[in-house]
């Protein structure tokens, strides 16, 4: 049996979102893929869940707006820089 991944955040933490956050279809009142939380947006953890078939801890962060569920790629600990956005590689590049 696996042991359940070990959540490298806890509840009570004040974090950000680290990417923009859109709406997965989880939010009925939003419509699906509308943006809800910009990077960078403030919020509070609430609660520290997992999910079993991957393995992965799952956050649900306040935002004040909204409560989202988060993986851990998509939140770091308030006052961390928001990472640089990726470059995209320029049409006809090899």
């Amino acid at each position: 049996m696996m042991e359940p991944a070990v959540p490298k955040y806890q509840w009570g933490q004040p974090v950000i979102a680290a990417v923009d956050l859109y709406n997965d279809g989880s939010h009925p009142d939003v419509p699906e893929d509308q943006l809800m939380i910009v990077a960078g947006g403030p919020g509070e953890i609430v609660q520290v869940g997992h999910h079993t078939e991957a393995n992965v801890p799952i956050y649900m962060v306040d935002f004040g707006l909204a409560v989202v569920g988060c993986m851990e790629h998509e939140i770091l600990p308030e006052g961390s820089p928001l990472p640089e956005p990726e470059a995209e590689a320029a049409e006809g590049d090899a």
